[in-house]
């Protein structure tokens, strides 16, 4: 199945290009499952059609149930982040029973329960992993938050399984053996037995969605309008994106408006659009309706396109031997749109630290690089090239 992640600056219309999106795969003979979390299910409104109303929901996947929007229409399932909040947390406290009975706690009701901040992005990525498994499907297309939430979301998984990793590592197990014999001495379970359970069916959960995000079969489809806040957001959210290696799929301008008005400031809009325009090569441009968008005839006039058949590529970050000539390693980082403002590193350990704009990575070097130190960076034609000059003491020269 392929996956297009639509998103883009907020109020720029990524909600209804996702549906447009759908819609148009649907008429084309694709079966799609639209996907959103957004409050107050925009996307109902957007596919109004009283002729052909929401079938009934149905499953799909294993919890996930989505309802047809007419008989040529996609399946759109709706992420519930609040219900999701709710059975994770009643799940989590019947695990740890004999731990929260040990400290005297009173477990919470579901009934009592109201999600916390953050609980949006962890039912969006597993509503993702649990789209990619449904069966009969060509394509999942997801209304993804606005565009700096949404690469955050994206990069969610590999960064909570590195933090599982160091803060509780694998070969802390290694008394295991021990722990039935303790468990009887004290009478409960042991807490450790339980958290170190808890973590492995975490980062078990977080791989398969790493391993959805990652897929050469998922893409992000980029919408904004032309203009210079739209410019910005669109160049930081390409930073982001490109610094996690989720390919771009397209970008979408989005609302713009014909040149040759009478009316001088539609005129004036169409020329700043326009400048703009020639700074995304290759933008896929959708009308201004002069209104908002509602129904199936207005998603047909604001549909951007099918999504390409062919895998997407994550772009690779290679290791130029440049020790003949130059005595140094270049380890190139593609990084399209970059300003030298933007960005900074940091090295620790095996590890470096790679910021971008907003967004920040921590990536582990790869084993060439480890035996050598950084000697310095250069940003040249949307690529960021940092210079490893090998240490004698680690990987010492032959005569």
């Amino acid at each position: 199945m392929h996956i297009l992640l639509v998103t883009g600056p907020g109020g720029a219309g990524r909600t209804t290009v996702a549906a447009a999106t759908a819609l148009g795969a649907a008429r084309a003979g694709r079966r799609v499952l639209l996907l959103s979390g957004d409050p107050g299910d925009p996307l109902a409104a957007l596919l109004h059609d009283p002729a052909a109303p929401l079938g009934p929901a149905v499953p799909v996947a294993e919890g996930l149930t989505a309802a047809q929007a007419g008989p040529d229409g996609p399946w759109v399932a709706r992420i519930d982040s609040g219900e999701e909040f709710r059975q994770e947390l009643v799940a989590l406290q019947e695990r740890g029973t004999a731990v929260l009975g040990m400290l005297g706690a009173r477990a919470l009701g579901a009934d009592e329960l109201t999600e916390l901040p953050g609980a949006e992005q962890f039912a969006l990525l597993r509503a993702l992993r649990r789209a990619a498994a449904a069966d009969g499907f060509d394509l999942a297309v997801v209304d993804m938050p606005p565009a700096h939430h949404a690469v955050a979301a994206l990069a969610l998984p590999g960064q909570l399984r590195r933090y599982l990793a160091r803060l509780l590592p694998a070969e802390r197990q290694a008394a295991r053996a021990l722990r039935p014999v303790l468990a009887q001495l004290a009478g409960v379970p042991m807490p450790a037995r339980w958290l170190y359970e808890a973590a492995a069916r975490w980062d078990a959960e977080l791989a398969a969605v790493q391993a959805v995000i990652e897929s050469p079969t998922t893409r992000v489809r980029l919408v904004a309008e032309p203009g210079p806040a739209g410019y910005d957001a669109l160049r930081l959210a390409g930073l982001g994106l490109a610094l996690h290696q989720v390919p771009v799929e397209s970008v979408v301008a989005n609302r713009t408006v014909p040149a040759g008005s009478a009316d001088p400031w539609l005129a004036g809009l169409a020329a700043r659009q326009d400048k703009y325009l020639g700074q995304w090569p290759g933008a896929r441009t959708l009308p201004h309706l002069g209104r908002d968008p509602r129904g199936r005839d207005d998603l047909a006039l604001l549909d951007p396109g099918a999504l390409a058949d062919a895998p997407a590529r994550r772009a690779a970050w290679p290791v130029e031997d440049r020790l003949a000539e130059d005595g140094v390693l270049v380890w190139r980082v593609p990084l399209p749109g970059a300003e030298k403002r933007d960005l900074d590193l940091v090295r620790r350990g095996d590890e470096l630290l790679l910021t971008a704009g907003p967004y920040r990575r921590i990536v582990p070097l790869p084993s060439a690089l480890r035996r050598c130190t950084v000697s310095g960076a250069a940003l040249r034609d949307g690529e960021l090239r940092i210079r490893f000059t090998p240490d004698p003491a680690l990987w010492p020269r032959t005569p």
